[in-house]
């Protein structure tokens, strides 16, 4: 039995103190005004991706009849990628990965982000915060910094980079970037989540794990508008993070000089479908809500069985989640964007009453975001 640790997102602004547990809802809770989302110009089909794989490391597919038919499993068609699949197959170390996380990276905060403020009416000069996340690279200073005067931010404007949440991210930078609203009534907030994970990739590392990603990770980027007193697209009432102790294995990157290596445990679906919900209903009861509540549950689907498990964990009927089996099958899975991905998706089909972003990542962690419908 895993033992549990629950930490809250804490709201600055004062807090609805009549749910269980003193919860984060936000009294001044901020609106979403816009989602977009892009990706880098090359597309990978998972067939060309496979016939790559299996060339490269064919003594290690013919040895095991499940490996060669994972890239089949994985619902994918197709990927984005920040350079063509010939780069990857070529020996590349740290300079070179971070040199295009850093170009690829920059140029796709400036397309996503110059989206997100245009469909919400705003200015960059307008954006008096920015919470920036992303784990597949690192810079310093951040992307934010980099892309500044081209994007036309102003000098005092404030930068939170966010390193480490992985395919938590979308979710949980989507939460801090509504606690600062709430904090700072009338502000406008620019959270912007970049993930190059193909950069990932490493001719060096033929284990399990390394292979497995290959399968599944794609590059992408997506940004969001909040202001407290707007309704916008839906509004964010509230917030929380659930951490599962001695789970650092489960997920996450090795670092080397090479670049990052793919940390990841087989059995993520066995561990989701039983450990997600119970997870989600704390959360959920610090806002004072309960799971009936949730008319759509907006999932990061990591893999197909993994969204099989989510909807096993929460009672769904089998293809419930069809727009993260749509996401997944048509840019794999981009970490920290894909939920904010789905959410796009799911607003231009028509947000519930009430719905709530869930997503799982390095920690390992849970977050979950509550929305209600802008009225």
């Amino acid at each position: 039995m895993l033992r549990t640790v629950e930490a809250s997102i804490p709201a600055f602004a004062p807090r609805d103190t009549n749910s269980p547990g003193h919860a984060t809802r936000y009294r001044n809770p901020p609106g979403l005004l816009s989602v977009a989302t892009a990706v880098p110009p090359y597309k990978i089909t998972q067939s060309d991706a496979a016939a790559a794989m299996h060339h490269i490391f064919s003594d290690i597919f013919s040895r095991s009849e499940k490996m060669a038919g994972v890239f089949a499993s994985t619902g994918i068609r197709q990927r984005y990628a920040a350079r063509p699949l010939d780069w990857y197959l070529a020996p590349q170390g740290w300079p070179e990965r971070a040199a295009v996380y850093v170009k690829e990276g920059s140029r796709l905060f400036i397309d996503v982000a110059a989206k997100a403020l245009a469909k919400a009416n705003c200015t960059a000069q307008e954006v008096d915060v920015i919470v920036f996340v992303s784990s597949s690279g690192i810079a310093v200073p951040s992307l934010d910094a980099v892309v500044h005067a081209r994007m036309g931010f102003r000098p005092d404007i404030q930068r939170v980079p966010v390193f480490g949440l992985g395919c938590a991210g979308g979710a949980t930078g989507l939460a801090v970037a509504a606690r600062l609203a709430t904090a700072q009534p009338g502000a406008t907030v620019l959270m912007v989540t970049v993930e190059l994970n193909t950069l990932s990739f490493r001719l060096d590392r033929p284990d399990k794990a390394s292979l497995i990603s290959s399968a599944l990770f794609g590059d992408g980027a997506a940004a969001c508008v909040l202001r407290s007193g707007e309704r916008g697209l839906a509004v964010i009432d509230g917030a929380g993070e659930h951490l599962w102790p001695d789970t650092l294995g489960i997920m996450g990157w090795s670092i080397d000089p090479v670049g990052f290596g793919v940390l990841l445990v087989p059995d993520v679906p066995a561990f989701a479908a039983a450990n997600l919900r119970p997870a989600v209903e704390r959360i959920l009861a610090r806002i004072g809500l309960a799971v009936g509540d949730i008319a759509r549950f907006v999932c990061h689907p990591g893999g197909t069985k993994v969204v099989a498990a989510i909807e096993r964990s929460f009672g769904l009927e089998q293809g419930a989640l069809e727009h993260e089996r749509g996401v997944l099958a048509d840019f794999g899975n981009m970490s920290a964007p894909t939920v904010l991905f789905i959410l796009e998706r799911v607003i231009a089909q028509g947000l519930p009453a009430r719905a709530a972003l869930v997503s799982m990542g390095p920690g390992f962690t849970a977050s979950c975001v509550s929305l209600t419908q802008a009225a």
